[in-house]
C-alpha cells in the first residue's frame, strides 16, 4: 500500500512523455465502439485470437509452458489433462474467459482476488483462493547464483497490507484525480511487493491489470493480448518492475519506472488493433494476395487452417479457405488428414 500513503510524492513528478503516451491510449479508446459497430465480425475474431495469446503468454512467463496443439485443445475445454501445467492453464483459461464476460464491475476486494486465485489452481489441486502462510522471497539466478532480489512483507501482515492497499486504490480512483492507468501501475507494484499469495502472483497482477483496464473502458485487452506484449518483452518487465520497488518498504520508491513500461505497453496493443482494423479495409484481392505470401513464405513447413485464421484476423475464414483450396489444387500444399483439423504441409 505504500504507493497510496503519501500521494503527492507517488504521484507529483509525472514524467513529460508519459502524458503523451496516456493521451495516445485515450484517443484509441475513444475510437472503440466506432470499431465495435462497424467491425463486429473483425473484433470476434481479434478476441477469440487474443483469449489463446493472454493465456499462453501469461502462463509462459512464470515458466507454465503447454504445447502449442494442446494449449489449442484445452483453451477450446479439453477435459482431460496430463500434467501439472496443462492443469493451470486450464485454470487461467476460465479466469480470463470470467473476466472477458463481465459487464459489470464491482470495486476490487480481497474476496474478489482471491476468487482469481482460487479460479486459476481449481484444476491443479495447489492452494488456490487463500493468502501465504509462509515467508515468499523473490529471486534471481542471473548472476549464476540464487540471490534475494526482494523480500515482500511477512504472512502476518499479508491480510492487512491488502486490505488497505485496495481500499486506499479505490478511494483514489473515486477521487478522479490521477489517470486510470497511473493508478493501475501503482496498484500492481504494491500487489506485487505484498505478494499476497504462495504462488502465481505474477498470474494474479495480469488478471488485476486486465479486470481494472476493462472497468476503466481500456477494452483494448479484449482485442489484443497485453500479456503476449509483456511476454515479448519480459526482460524489461522484470527490470521495470524492480526499478520501481526498490525501497518499497521505505516508502521512498518510485512508480514510474514500471509505469512507463505498462503505459508503453498498452499503447502498443492499440496501435496493434488499429492497423488490423485498417487492414481489413484492403480490398478482396489484397487479403488473397496476403493470406497466399503468409501461407507460403511465413507459415510453418506444416499448418493447420486454424493457425492462418489466427495469423490473419482481419481476414475472413471464407477467404482463406478459398486460398487454401486454390494452392492445394496448384499442387503448391497437400493436406494431411481431412476436415478442420487437417494439417497442410508445404511440398
Amino acid at each position: 500500500m505504500q504507493s497510496f500513503v503519501d500521494l503527492d510524492r507517488t504521484f507529483g513528478g509525472q514524467p513529460r512523455e508519459l502524458g503523451a503516451i496516456l493521451a495516445k491510449v485515450d484517443t484509441g479508446r475513444g475510437q472503440e465502439q466506432l470499431f465495435l459497430d462497424q467491425r463486429p465480425g473483425l473484433l470476434k475474431r481479434l478476441s477469440e485470437n487474443a483469449r489463446i495469446a493472454s493465456i499462453t503468454a501469461s502462463n509462459a512467463i512464470e515458466g507454465v509452458v503447454v504445447d502449442g496443439e494442446r494449449a489449442e485443445r484445452i483453451v477450446e475445454g479439453a477435459p482431460h489433462f496430463r500434467n501439472r501445467s496443462e492443469k493451470e492453464f486450464a485454470g487461467y483459461r476460465d479466469a480470463v474467459d470470467g473476466l472477458m464476460q463481465m459487464t459489470q464491475f464491482e470495486s476490487l476486494t480481497v474476496p474478489l482476488v482471491l476468487h482469481l486465485h482460487r479460479q486459476m489452481f481449481a484444476y491443479s489441486g495447489g492452494r488456490g483462493g487463500y493468502l501465504k502462510t509462509d515467508e515468499n522471497l523473490v529471486v534471481s539466478y542471473e548472476s549464476g547464483e540464487r540471490e534475494v532480489v526482494f523480500r515482500p512483507p511477512g504472512p502476518e501482515e499479508t491480510e492487512f497490507l491488502l486490505t488497505e492497499l485496495l481500499a486506499r486504490y479505490d478511494k483514489h480512483k473515486a477521487d478522479g484525480r490521477t489517470h486510470p492507468l497511473v493508478l493501475i501501475g501503482a496498484l500492481i507494484v504494491d500487489f506485487l511487493a505484498i505478494d499476497p499469495v504462495a504462488d502465481g502472483n505474477g498470474r494474479l497482477a495480469r488478471l488485476l491489470t486486465t479486470y481494472e483496464m476493462l472497468s476503466e473502458g481500456y477494452g483494448v485487452a479484449r482485442y489484443v493480448s497485453i500479456e503476449q506484449r509483456i511476454f515479448e518483452s519480459k526482460h524489461t518487465y522484470y527490470e521495470r518492475l524492480y526499478q520501481s520497488q526498490r525501497d518499497w518498504h521505505d516508502g521512498a520508491h518510485d512508480i514510474w519506472p514500471w509505469v512507463m513500461y505498462l503505459a508503453q505497453v498498452i499503447e502498443g496493443a492499440y496501435g496493434d488493433f488499429e492497423q488490423r482494423v485498417a487492414a481489413s479495409d484492403e480490398p478482396e484481392g489484397n487479403k488473397q494476395d496476403r493470406v497466399r505470401r503468409h501461407i507460403l513464405e511465413k507459415a510453418p513447413e506444416t499448418f493447420r487452417r486454424r493457425e492462418i485464421e489466427r495469423a490473419l484476423p482481419e481476414v475472413s475464414p471464407a477467404t482463406i479457405r478459398l486460398v487454401i483450396n486454390s494452392l492445394r489444387d496448384s499442387g503448391e500444399i497437400v493436406a494431411e488428414g481431412a476436415g478442420p483439423s487437417a494439417r497442410w504441409r508445404r511440398p
